[in-house]
């Protein structure tokens, strides 16, 4: 009966008119994803009264195509110009554009594209085999849970502070200070607003992000007259040929950071209100973390590359599962996507692909099918995008900054965000020029509003803190919230303090605990490998006498 559907769906979406429309939907994606401002979720709202005439599978193939080159169209501008065409490819500029400013913008674009293709690949199989099972994981979540979440994603901010740990601190807070301007979503009241209109309705997300990346790296590189005059051609060996073999050895190289950084994204995805933006960080972090040379990244690595672009095209597989298993859109853009469904008198539920397999299994082969697509387009699309680097950079600069100037006021037709723009262009700049990292300030702009409203959320139901530490999901994001904030100091002192060799086997320890409270089967299972992993780590640790003396690599490999 499965191959059935899968069959007749496979019939209805390999039209040549369906195909066609899914070229375009995913050609106009990468381009709405390549202009900074321009959001993935106004790309697909743009494509949506396209589709009122469609067919229910045509439609939405189409829709589905423009939401996957929109993902992966953020990373050109993000590698080429510093500035993130999306949210989601924020973490992708981090190693992405210094490796294009050392002279190879076209291995990080090949990089990219195929890190891009293999997590929504990933994300496409998950998609088509656990969408009922996993879709479940996002209902269990509550608002004590979705704080914690955001509480441990803050700690990434010492992960990205490098050695400035106190400056990434004080950019933190800076940034999470910014998102408390205007009304308070959760009771209405006003705040730092100085009886100020504009102030009222708070600083947009994009404005401040594009103002902090785009206008403060626009303003440093046109500052000394002598280097605006000359074009990223002129700093360096720049191949305009995207090199998909190099590219293709450094992603099959690091695969476990694709697989992992994939599975960061599916399940962020999952979870309703996270997002890409969430992802591309988190996913950043934990290879960091896990990498043997952290102090490399942020100069230009292929593993800054890979984790960000991996989980940002893993993320809408997520959203889709919980979608089209449950019917709750997991961000703005599955939110369009819920409405093009009701358009078309497609109701998502738990049973919804048991009682319309040969439409759901239509929106599976579209999207394997406009990742495949994606790869292609994007390939000839990037030798356009690379030829940016033979531009002067005083002219770039001033292109790009009118781009930016429209793509900004066009979000909402508001003559603040313009303003919001350039304040926050030259306090990055200032930011920039005293040493202080922009990425954490960033991420306290991306996470403030979703920890304040799921606090205030939580208090309004009780005002008991204890649901915070006895709920399981809400323990399990506090435990790993606790040893990712001293993991930095672990890095540090691996092979050089005795404690260090307790880490790992505690780690895994007290993560079990909320796996077993979770209850059911396969999560205890999960659980009991956990335990006799921190078992077996301490068994050979204490087989080697305790001994400080290993190389930090080896000790750390040893340590999982």
């Amino acid at each position: 009966m499965i191959i059935e559907n899968v069959m007749a769906a496979f019939a209805e979406i390999t039209t040549i008119k369906t195909l066609l429309l899914m070229l375009v939907g995913v050609a106009g994606g990468l381009i709405a994803g390549a202009i900074p401002g321009f959001t993935i979720a106004m790309a697909v709202v743009l494509t949506l009264p396209f589709t009122f005439g469609m067919p229910p599978a045509q439609g939405l193939a189409t829709m589905v195509s423009v939401l996957v080159g929109g993902l992966s169209g953020g990373l050109m501008a993000g590698i080429l110009t510093g500035i993130p065409g999306t949210p989601s490819s924020v973490a992708t500029t981090f190693d992405g554009f210094p490796m294009a400013r050392r002279g190879q913008p076209g291995l990080a674009l090949g990089i990219g594209v195929w890190s891009s293709f293999c997590g929504g690949i990933i994300s496409a199989i998950l998609l088509v085999t656990l969408s009922p099972q996993l879709a479940r994981v996002g209902l269990e979540f509550n608002p004590w849970d979705y704080f914690m979440l955001v509480v441990f994603a803050l700690t990434i901010t010492a992960s990205l502070s490098g050695r400035h740990l106190i400056k990434g601190l004080i950019a933190g807070v800076v940034g999470l200070l910014v998102r408390t301007v205007g009304e308070d979503e959760a009771v209405g009241m006003a705040r730092f607003d100085f009886g100020s209109e504009a102030l009222l309705s708070g600083f947009d997300f994009i404005a401040v992000l594009i103002g902090l990346f785009a206008f403060s790296q626009l303003l440093r590189d046109v500052r000394d007259p002598v280097a605006a005059r000359k074009s990223l051609t002129e700093k360096g060996t720049v191949q305009v040929r995207i090199e998909h073999r190099a590219a293709i050895r450094e992603v099959v190289k690091r695969w476990t950071i694709v697989l992992r950084s994939s599975l960061i994204g599916v399940f962020t995805g999952i979870l309703p209100g996270a997002g890409g933006s969430i992802a591309n960080i988190l996913a950043y972090d934990q290879a960091k973390k896990a990498s043997r040379h952290p102090e490399e990244f942020g100069t230009g690595i292929p593993d800054g590359i890979i984790a960000p672009e991996s989980s940002n095209n893993a993320v809408e597989g997520g959203a889709l599962i919980t979608l089209m298993a449950l019917g709750i859109p997991g961000d703005v853009t599955a939110a369009v996507m819920l409405g093009a469904l009701l358009i078309h008198d497609v109701i998502p539920s738990p049973t919804f692909i048991a009682e319309e397999p040969v439409l759901a299994y239509s929106i599976f082969i579209s999207f394997f099918l406009a990742t495949f697509m994606m790869l292609g387009l994007q390939s000839f699309m990037l030798r356009i995008f690379v030829l940016v680097t033979k531009v002067r950079m005083y002219m770039l600069a001033a292109i790009i900054l009118g781009f930016c100037g429209i793509g900004v006021f066009a979000i909402n037709n508001v003559e603040s965000d313009l303003w919001t723009l350039l304040w926050f262009g030259i306090l990055g700049f200032i930011m920039r020029q005293l040493g202080f990292p922009l990425a954490p300030m960033i991420l306290g702009v991306v996470l403030g509003n979703i920890a304040e409203l799921n606090l205030a959320r939580a208090m309004a139901i009780t005002t008991d803190i204890s649901p915070f530490f006895t709920r399981p999901w809400s323990l399990f994001f506090l435990i790993i919230a606790v040893f990712s904030a001293i993991f930095p100091i672990y890095q540090a002192q691996m092979g050089k303090r005795k404690w260090t060799l307790f880490y790992m086997p505690a780690a895994c320890f007290a993560v079990s605990i909320p796996l077993f409270m979770m209850g059911g089967i396969p999560r205890p299972i999960i659980a009991a490998i956990v335990i006799a992993t921190g078992a077996y780590i301490l068994w050979r640790r204490a087989r080697n006498g305790w001994r400080l003396d290993a190389e930090p690599g080896q000790n750390y490999a040893e340590g999982g």
